[in-house]
């Protein structure tokens, strides 16, 4: 028992280290603002250690699922991916911006301001019942004027969220990897409101 438990802190533990760093810009522009617009950009993201893209990351989780469990869970899951990749992500950042900080965030807003989540790197971990490894995602957060997106006001790096939102794990690849980006809209409202005031 206390093997497993030094286990599973050294699990819990290595996932700890998210870093969330201002690369360029400040805040000064979301003074007063009551909504934002948020985008979600898939355009240059790569998987786990090796940087896979996003076209090898389907085509390796599609064979490993329809070798183990056969070709309509593959498909199952690849029509969850595309899902989650529209709504799930997205949704679960939105929502627990929303729980962190007065302004309201929205796909469909006509705000002033759009936050463009532009999604680096995911590690989607892994779940064995007893033992799991949380996901984690990485992002550049880029704000920019709606009407003129070249026209970039603030840059924040996010490093190595993780997702997972309990001890147990998630058994679920694309659930944990939503908890990887509710884990990011959380502490990045928590950083707007503390420079924010």
């Amino acid at each position: 028992l206390k093997l497993l438990i030094a286990v599973m802190m050294v699990f819990t533990g290595a996932v700890s280290a998210q870093k969330m760093k201002v690369e360029s810009g400040d805040f000064s522009f979301l003074k007063g603002q009551k909504e934002l617009k948020v985008v979600l950009n898939f355009d240059k993201t790569t998987f786990y250690n090796e940087k896979i893209s996003e076209e090898e990351y389907i085509a390796k989780r599609i064979k490993e699922i329809g070798d183990d469990k056969g070709k309509a869970d593959a498909d199952k899951w690849l029509t969850d991916w595309n899902y989650s990749k529209e709504n799930t992500f997205i949704d679960k950042f939105i929502a627990s911006m929303d729980k962190n900080m007065d302004i309201k965030t929205s796909r469909n807003a006509d705000a002033k301001y759009t936050l463009i989540v532009e999604t680096t790197w995911i590690y989607p971990g892994w779940f064995g019942g007893v033992m799991s490894q949380h996901a984690k995602v990485s992002t550049n957060l880029k704000f920019v004027e709606t009407a003129n997106p070249g026209n970039v006001l603030l840059v924040i790096g996010s490093q190595n969220a993780p997702g997972d939102g309990n001890f147990v794990g998630v058994a679920n690849n694309n659930d944990r990897i939503a908890e990887g980006y509710a884990k990011t809209g959380k502490s990045l409202a928590k950083m707007i409101e503390k420079k924010v005031k």
